[in-house]
């Protein structure tokens, strides 16, 4: 017998009508967010970056690769990474290189930073089998201008930080060894998206959303899962697509 709830047809009926309500007004608001962020005012990025790429060296202008939007996810795979990058990041990269030919016939370019050499990064992504750039900010002051990494001083003034690090829960010690790195330099590193414009010439900063994002995780995760009959369940542990644990 199901461990659920079991009904008439009727009362599944009556019970879809009421979510269905609720689901529209949560696509509503969603709808009215999406509005206010494209209301936020644009930021001109004054400073000079470069970064590296599987065809040499580019600036930040010139990874709009044409267009007039960037849209970058910032993948925790910090320099001192020995393993790979982090999980979590690379279930949300299995799901990116699907999207690239959409959003480049929308004028948008998307791709994914990192701040580990080029070279590993170029490895990676060929173990992971990932369609979409990748780029290193490896050197650069950029992901650190931007908040998607930490100095050392940052990490040691965030008291919920050094917490985590010197008290860490079991799932956060394993993440560590999946990385190949220790937590202070694992945590670092900052996953999240950020968004520019590119118009006349000049490059503005628009957007950044840093984790946690419940709205936007995992597809597969909170899209997919959430509407299956058992949705999904509060892991801790992501696994990368070549490291699933055997079912036996």
């Amino acid at each position: 017998m199901p461990e659920h709830r079991i009904g008439t047809r009727e009362e599944w009926q009556a019970a879809r009508e009421e979510l269905l309500e609720a689901e529209n007004e949560h696509a509503e608001a969603s709808e009215a967010l999406a509005k206010q962020r494209q209301e936020l005012p644009w930021v001109p990025v004054e400073k000079e970056y470069t970064f590296d790429t599987d065809s040499g060296s580019k600036t930040l202008a010139e990874l709009f690769d044409g267009r007039s939007q960037l849209l970058a996810y910032n993948i925790m795979f910090g320099p001192d990474y020995s393993v790979g990058a982090c999980p979590g990041c690379s279930n949300l990269g299995d799901h990116l290189g699907a999207a690239v030919v959409h959003l480049n016939h929308r004028d948008v370019t998307l791709l994914g930073f990192s701040r580990a050499p080029i070279d590993r990064l170029q490895a990676y992504k060929e173990r992971m089998g990932w369609q979409f750039p990748y780029v290193s900010t490896y050197g650069s002051d950029f992901p650190f201008d931007f908040g998607l990494a930490l100095t050392e001083e940052q990490v040691a003034e965030i008291d919920e930080l050094r917490q985590m690090i010197e008290q860490p829960p079991d799932w956060l010690q394993d993440w560590a060894v999946q990385v190949g790195t220790d937590l202070e330099h694992g945590l670092a590193e900052g996953p999240g998206w950020i968004a520019f414009a590119l118009e006349d010439g000049v490059v503005y900063h628009t957007y950044t959303r840093m984790a946690p994002d419940r709205d936007f995780v995992v597809p597969y995760y909170l899209q997919l899962l959430d509407r299956t009959p058992k949705g999904r369940r509060n892991e801790f542990r992501a696994w990368r697509h070549d490291e699933y644990p055997d079912a036996a």
